[in-house]
């Protein structure tokens, strides 16, 4: 992979990392947009066709288990919605109902990844809201009803949500109900839905030829223009695009987690608003962690080895212990969740425990008030608190913070390594 320095003419290398997460994004979109409408029936009758509707929500009504193989490192605290809006035709509101006491968020990813607004718990409250989102070329009046208005970037906006679901059977209902009050409408409370050709089938989750990537990246800088400031030299030519992508998808691959906490602790993902000029971070992160929100919401600590430095495996016991005083420090909640190293899932146990964290029944402190969990493949016993490793296989974990406190965002908090037992 060939880089230059910022005062050189940029190579098809550095044009290709700069615009990778606007192909992602796209990507996703039709990865994640549904071909069938409720009302308005399928978007298209060909089975193949890239037809998709947009500015309408899919929800999920479980948390993820161990056969769910869809989503690598999945969450198994919330359910999701989900929602990509084309704000070409005009803004499109989001109503959102009462929440109770609920976590929940949506987070507004434009088209280059940037974080750049939220509505939820943290930000707006669990009130009844109706959100107006608009483009860069909107000047119209904001009607009196509207509770908070939000300019997007661009035309193009996706809106990821979460909702934490209690481990009472009956908690999963009341969630779906609160998902069936979100709508999305126009102004005049009209669908807001519209058929979008996405130009890509999402499962194809290789690198793209250089004639789609060029496609593709024309007809979204059209709808999305580069960040304020960021200058983009694009096209590069069609040979050099040829030798760059597979290169940069290479690179980016193998890329390593750039912040190191110690004790075998490190966060993939630092961002809060937007990536700024770090091209490659953003790159980066578009591809192995599209979606990533900003760290005022969630941070994700992960973990893929010992106190000693050496791989977590399933054939050893661990032991991983929070101080008196010193667990996690969070406004929503935290959970630590196992991960099969081999395939980035859930694992399957005896007592279906997937996650571990501060909502957890029967959780049980130590005598001086500190909290040890214990991570391994055969039950340690009733009076442990169990996370079950897989047998004989390496496996990692995630340390999911909701609403992270200050010391998490400063990276001043001690993470206590994972030792052997």
């Amino acid at each position: 992979m060939t880089t230059t320095p910022p005062s050189s003419p940029p190579t098809a290398d550095d044009v290709v990392v700069q615009t990778l997460p606007l192909f992602e994004m796209m990507r996703m979109r039709a990865a994640t947009t549904a071909r069938r409408h409720p009302r308005l029936g399928f978007a298209a009758p060909e089975p193949g066709s890239t037809l998709r509707w947009v500015n309408q929500f899919t929800h999920t009504h479980r948390r993820l288990g161990p056969d769910d193989r869809e989503v690598v490192s999945p969450n198994n605290d919330t359910v999701y919605s989900n929602a990509w809006l084309d704000l070409s035709e005009g803004p499109v509101v989001i109503e959102s109902p009462e929440m109770g006491e609920r976590y929940w968020t949506l987070g507004l990813l434009d088209a280059w990844t940037n974080p750049f607004a939220y509505v939820g718990r943290r930000t707006t409250g669990n009130r009844p809201q109706r959100t107006l989102v608009h483009g860069p070329g909107w000047r119209g009046i904001v009607p009196a009803d509207i509770t908070l208005t939000i300019a997007a970037p661009g035309d193009d906006v996706w809106l990821i949500g979460r909702h934490l679901v209690d481990d009472d059977g009956d908690d999963i209902e009341r969630v779906r109900s609160t998902q069936a009050a979100m709508r999305l409408v126009r102004l005049d409370g009209a669908d807001a839905a519209m058929r979008v050709d996405t130009g890509l089938d999402g499962r194809d989750g290789g690198v793209p030829s250089p004639r789609r990537y060029r496609a593709v990246v024309d007809a979204a800088l059209a709808r999305n223009p580069p960040p304020a400031g960021e200058r983009l030299a694009w096209p590069p030519a069609d040979a050099e695009l040829a030798t760059a992508l597979p290169a940069v998808y290479e690179h980016l691959r193998a890329a390593g987690q750039p912040h190191d906490l110690g004790g075998g602790w490190a966060i993939p993902v630092m961002v809060r608003t937007h990536w700024g000029d770090d091209h490659r971070t953003r790159a980066r992160i578009a591809r192995n962690f599209i979606g990533a929100l900003g760290v005022e919401e969630a941070m994700y600590p992960t973990a893929e080895v010992d106190a000693e430095g050496a791989p977590l495996d399933g054939a050893r016991r661990y032991e991983l212990r929070f101080a008196p005083g010193r667990g996690p420090k969070v406004g929503a909640f935290w959970s630590l969740t196992m991960y099969r190293r081999a395939d980035c899932l859930l694992v399957a146990n005896p007592i279906h425990r997937y996650s571990i964290g501060d909502r957890t029944p029967g959780l049980r402190h130590d005598a001086d008030g500190g909290l040890t969990l214990r991570l391994q493949a055969d039950d340690p016993g009733p009076d442990a608190n169990w996370l079950p490793a897989p047998p004989g296989e390496p496996f990692y974990v995630v340390l999911r913070l909701y609403q992270p406190h200050a010391d998490h965002l400063a990276l001043r908090f001690d993470y206590p390594p994972i030792r052997p037992a």
